[in-house]
């Protein structure tokens, strides 16, 4: 975003009550993360009004306040002194989003939607890593992929940016329809659909209905890029109308199935073949695409990460990346924490540290993967509740028990309110009762599994957010302490 407090107060339908000198570049609605030239956004919470801190956003180097009133003569006459501008509206989460559908208007490049059950944020930090190797690239920044995060992604980027790659969370039908209003991308990425939000959504079809939303919304010659070997894929192509508003399918698929298997509209362009996985189940595979084929050695454990890494890979050959510099971009991908980043434990144990979150899809992946590691000692799991399930909740954890014991797990720890399902399943399905507690919450989790830990064992801890098991890694990694 590049306004001055003038243009800003008249995209966001505001009145002036501090005509400001300065530019205002970016965006910031926490005032501890404010920069020289953001527009500070105050906004009313329940236990946290902004507008409390509209004097911290200016100390910090605030060009403009927004606020939806008066923050007072004080704030005012700070706002003078630093040439800053205060402009009020009728709802300051409404003005990011007409911020947002202004500057895009101006925007010259590119523009992807990524979503999908699971996976969206691995893929789009690929994505951003193959753009970003042939242009100027702005991607959303963690997992800020709600209301806020998409038209801050938007206002980060500026005129001249070749790519801007947006992440997209779904609660709900007609949610992306609504973000994808003022996005208006010229592509759109569907990772997968699976069960997340199904408590709210009830079927995995009604999901497709959701997430086709972000496919109905690409334009003429504009790309869909869509999973080939999804068991929903048909219905997601037709829940999005690609044909019929003449965007380009483009199928991609990295689990290593034959693509003359598929049917022809949805055989795959881009493909992975031949993959292997070495001691810490990182991939290695051939990468085909219509420019060639090349191999590939990822750092990204997993073959879902075969699959995030066949979607990159899709929208850099789609947009004239050329094969080499798509393959340096994947091989140089490093886990991030809390998404299957494994680090130094206890004991000289590993921790692989996958607790930012949980759905059946990441759960039944993420322990996939552990299977495939070699671990000179114990297979440890502390697996926490799986959220926004409803009526499915059971079922999900009765799976995620046996899934548990198909992968291998010698002591399985079950953190939280469906821990009870996850326990009986897995001692149903081979693991011994004595090597399997339920725990009601994470302080509880670590204090039942660090007497479990030795040398060479490996430890897995994945739950949903709300379980809080980040307390569990910290407990079990020295440079925590």
């Amino acid at each position: 975003m590049d306004y001055s407090v003038n243009e800003l107060a008249r995209h966001a339908g505001g009145d002036l009550l501090v005509p400001g000198q300065r530019r205002c570049m970016g965006i910031a609605w926490d005032s501890r993360t404010v920069g020289a030239g953001d527009v500070y956004v105050a906004l009313p919470g329940a236990r946290v009004d902004g507008h409390d801190f509209c004097g911290a956003a200016l100390a910090a180097g605030a060009a403009c306040l927004l606020v939806s009133r008066d923050p007072g003569s004080d704030v005012r006459d700070a706002a003078c002194a630093a040439g800053a501008g205060i402009v009020r509206v009728p709802d300051t989460f409404a003005a990011i989003t007409d911020l947002a559908r202004a500057w895009r208007g101006e925007l010259s490049g590119k523009v992807l939607a990524v979503t999908g059950s699971s996976g969206k944020t691995t893929t789009k930090n690929l994505v951003r890593a193959v753009l970003s190797a042939a242009g100027t690239t702005v991607a959303t920044e963690g997992n800020q992929n709600n209301e806020l995060g998409v038209p801050a992604t938007l206002l980060r980027a500026d005129r001249t940016t070749a790519f801007v790659v947006v992440e997209m969370g779904m609660r709900g039908l007609h949610q992306l329809d609504a973000l994808c209003a003022f996005l208006k991308p010229h592509a759109a990425l569907v990772t997968n659909v699976g069960e997340s939000h199904i408590e709210l959504l009830g079927s995995r079809d009604a999901i497709a209905h959701a997430k086709a939303e972000a496919l109905a919304a690409v334009p003429a010659a504009g790309f869909a890029f869509v999973n080939a070997s999804d068991d929903f894929v048909r219905e997601l192509v037709a829940y999005g109308e690609v044909a019929a508003h003449g965007a380009r399918l483009y199928p991609f698929d990295g689990s290593g199935a034959d693509p003359a298997s598929y049917p022809e509209d949805l055989r795959p362009l881009v493909y992975a073949s031949d993959i292997t996985f070495d001691e810490e189940g990182a991939p290695s595979f051939v990468l085909h695409t219509p420019a060639g084929q090349a191999a590939c050695r990822m750092r990204l454990a997993g073959a879902h990460n075969v699959q995030n890494a066949c979607a990159a890979a899709a929208v850099g050959s789609a947009w004239g990346v050329p094969l080499e510099v798509i393959v340096s971009a994947l091989e140089g991908a490093r886990p991030v924490a809390g998404r299957q980043h494994a680090v130094a434990g206890l004991r000289s144990s590993t921790v692989i540290d996958d607790c930012y979150n949980a759905n059946p899809d990441s759960l039944r992946a993420s322990l996939a993967t552990f299977a495939t590691m070699k671990v000179a000692g114990k297979r440890i799991a502390v697996l926490g509740d799986m959220g926004e399930l409803g009526s499915f909740s059971e079922e999900a954890h009765t799976q995620a028990g046996a899934w548990a014991a198909a992968a291998g797990v010698d002591e399985l720890v079950a953190v939280g309110q469906f821990a009870p399902f996850v326990a009986a399943a897995a001692i149903e399905a081979g693991i011994e009762s004595a090597h399997v507690r339920t725990v009601a919450d994470a302080s509880a989790a670590l204090a039942a599994v660090e007497p479990l830990v030795g040398p060479g064992d490996c430890v897995l801890v994945k739950g949903s957010h709300s379980v809080g098991l980040e307390a569990v890694v910290k407990g079990l990694v020295p440079t925590h302490a």
